[in-house]
């Protein structure tokens, strides 16, 4: 999935985003560690509060925090971090840069497999296929809820873990689409119909493929 061709033939601010991204040169500063650009800005589900998402597969986190520092310490906000999530060490940096918050993530894991980049596409194939859950998804992230559970909100997807939820549902729907045309377009002219999916669209659907 190209993100940057998504922000440079999107609207204003996607534009704006693709620009800045440009003139930073962050793509190809940090070229070695193949940065992906993810988040909401390529989606155009953001709010005022969203940052530009940049993922990377780093090895060496100690080498590439001295590298980051390097190059971005002296940029507005810059701070950077290490961590561990779901029991992955892992660096991320802030800073800000024309308009925009950018964050850096840097972990060892291969880009495609991170899921950050699960998200981009999962939601990005989710938005396509049923273009009436976007507002109610950018009305309930200006409400303050994060984006995939605002996905499983409007979906109708119900877990312990919205993030991992989501991939698997979200897996579960496309996969059950496209088995069957006439399904699909069964499924389609409710959403057309209705401007959003059913609640209990989702769960039934993943209910059907895991059974």
């Amino acid at each position: 999935m190209d993100s940057m061709k998504m922000l440079r033939n999107g609207n204003d601010k996607q534009l704006a985003a693709f620009r800045a991204i440009q003139d930073l040169n962050i793509l190809v500063e940090l070229n070695k560690y193949s940065p992906v650009i993810c988040g909401t800005i390529p989606l155009g589900v953001d709010t005022d509060e969203s940052d530009i998402d940049v993922i990377m597969e780093v090895h060496d986190l100690q080498t590439f925090m001295g590298e980051i520092s390097q190059l971005y310490d002296d940029f507005e906000g810059f701070r950077v971090k290490e961590t561990v999530i779901r029991n992955n060490p892992v660096v991320k940096a802030n800073f800000h840069y024309a308009e925009f918050e950018f964050e850096l993530f840097a972990q060892s894991q291969p880009v495609k497999e991170q899921h950050a980049y699960i998200h981009l596409v999962m939601e990005y194939e989710l938005l396509s296929k049923y273009p009436g859950i976007k507002e109610k998804i950018i009305n309930l992230k200006q409400q303050g809820i994060k984006t995939e559970p605002a996905f499983c909100q409007v979906l109708g997807i119900e877990g312990s873990d919205p993030y991992t939820d989501l991939i698997s549902a979200g897996q579960a729907l496309l996969h059950y689409l496209k088995k069957d045309r006439i399904r699909q377009l069964k499924i389609l002219n409710v959403v057309v119909a209705t401007g959003v999916t059913p609640e209990s669209l989702v769960p039934t659907l993943r209910s059907r493929e895991l059974h």
